[in-house]
């Protein structure tokens, strides 16, 4: 296929643009281009601003791709004024699936767990349910898990109008080979340290599998789907860790030993993927980054 990829020479979005590369013509739209000589040698790069709704709608009608990966966003709260967050995360959302549905273009695009609210509010609630499905209800209190609330809705409305297929993926926080943050000795040491996504993670090679997999399977209308990795960050049992830290389980508990707080079941049933990279081989491998 021809695909745009938004953000691609971000953190966890150079691991998409390398797989995706690897099977399809691929352009990169990012702030910045590389330098000479610099950039993956497979993909073509355009600079632009997502937030200028122009730009977008020029350069996606032009290039007419098959599909739009959106993979662009400010992806953490705390980082920059919440406004800016807020405002930044929507608008690129609405101007790129925008522009995707007017080509008849299928889109995937990134959400975050985030959007459940557990992680930035004030006091970290337990969730209605253990494994959590797509279905929870989502109670951000932050403009980070808001703005991702906003750009599935957004997704919604372009697949509700357009026709084509969106698939926004929920990744947890997103380790790269080698370089492990969730293993780390503060984290290990201190419950509170992951207690906000109740110690969950991935690996950034199974996120870029997801959006390949959703890529290879569209379906109708807009779907949100997890994306964890196969076991909890800290190899313990998910429902000690719970009563340690909370006091106690949700009435509707499903998980055993050291199991992921979320579901992957949509994700499996829908592309066939699961996760296949945990902490215990992922975090002391070696593995160079791809080329942004």
């Amino acid at each position: 296929m021809e695909l745009l990829v938004t953000g691609g020479r971000g953190q966890s979005g150079r691991w998409v643009l390398d797989r995706l590369a690897a099977d399809h013509d691929v352009t990169c739209l990012d702030r910045t281009n590389p330098g000479p000589d610099a950039g993956h040698s497979d993909v073509a790069y355009r600079a632009l601003d997502l937030t200028d709704t122009g730009s977008v709608l020029d350069i996606v009608t032009e290039l007419n791709p098959d599909a739009v990966v959106h993979w662009a966003a400010i992806p953490v709260a705390g980082t920059r004024p919440g406004v800016d967050v807020y405002q930044n995360n929507t608008l690129a959302a609405h101007n790129v699936l925008t522009a995707a549905g007017r080509v008849d273009a299928q889109v995937v695009q990134a959400s975050s767990d985030g959007a459940y609210g557990f992680f930035f509010a004030d006091e970290t609630p337990v969730p209605d349910r253990l494994p959590i499905p797509e279905s929870h209800p989502l109670r951000p209190e932050d403009p980070y898990g808001l703005s991702k609330v906003v750009t599935e809705e957004i997704g919604q409305t372009v697949a509700r109008r357009d026709g084509v297929s969106v698939t926004s993926i929920r990744p947890s926080w997103i380790q790269e080979p080698g370089d492990y943050p969730c293993r780390d000795p503060d984290y290990v040491e201190n419950l509170d340290a992951g207690a906000g996504n109740f110690w969950s993670y991935v690996d950034a090679r199974d996120v870029a599998e997801l959006v390949a997999a959703a890529l290879d399977s569209p379906h109708h209308g807009h779907e949100a789907v997890n994306c964890v990795g196969p076991d909890n960050a800290l190899g313990r049992s998910l429902p000690e860790l719970m009563r340690e830290q909370y006091g106690r389980l949700p009435d509707d508990c499903a998980v055993e030993g050291d199991a992921a707080a979320f579901s992957v079941a949509k994700a499996k049933r829908l592309f066939g993927w699961e996760p296949s990279h945990s902490w215990r081989e992922a975090s002391e491998g070696e593995l160079e980054s791809p080329e942004v």
